[in-house]
């Protein structure tokens, strides 16, 4: 995996502010209020407003992000973002949520579905995760200091364009900052475990 500027890229939804990257070390992200990404499913509301800092995100190539998981408010989220448009995209990471960090993913193929694991050992500490691409499928790891754990193996239409970056979202305050440390790509991984 070769380093990536943190700045790079285009951002769906900016965010409220940005501060630092490139040379200047860990890139500051500060979401707005009511921010998030989801699809219909159970909660019936749409929400688009997630911020993502996106690029091009091709077959056979994997993405990492690592980012300080110091948040602790209900459905304060961060991690990686895979879009194609509003009604196709994957989004793994941490997220806040019934008093503890959870690791998931959701998948959105038009409506959203979540999967979590409770992870409340990692607060405080840099979470590291990253997507690989191969063909019609994403495979998800996490880890901190240990080895990657595998989160989720889910379909991906080979046939659209993806882009892929860092997110974060507030969907119940204000004042949510993220603090992100490295961004990298690389050969998507070889084998599934």
């Amino acid at each position: 995996m070769r380093e990536v500027e943190l700045t790079a890229g285009e951002w769906v939804n900016p965010p409220v502010a940005v501060t630092g990257g490139g040379a200047s070390g860990d890139l500051l992200v500060t979401a707005a209020e009511n921010s998030d990404f989801w699809r219909t499913t159970s909660y019936g509301f749409v929400h688009d407003t997630g911020h993502a800092l996106l690029n091009d995100f091709a077959d056979a190539t994997a993405m990492e992000v690592s980012w300080m998981l110091d948040y602790d408010q209900q459905f304060d989220q961060a991690g990686l973002l895979v879009w194609h448009d509003d009604q196709h995209w994957i989004k793994a990471g941490v997220e806040f949520a019934d008093g503890a960090p959870q690791l998931g993913a959701v998948v959105t193929r038009e409506v959203s579905d979540w999967s979590v694991a409770p992870v409340p050992e990692w607060a405080g500490r840099e979470v590291h995760l990253r997507i690989s691409r191969s063909t019609d499928a994403l495979t998800v790891r996490a880890r901190c200091d240990g080895p990657w754990q595998l989160v989720r193996l889910a379909p991906l239409d080979p046939t659209l364009l993806w882009r892929a970056g860092l997110f974060c979202a507030s969907p119940s305050r204000a004042g949510l900052t993220v603090r992100f440390t490295s961004l990298r790509v690389g050969e998507a991984d070889g084998s599934l475990h």
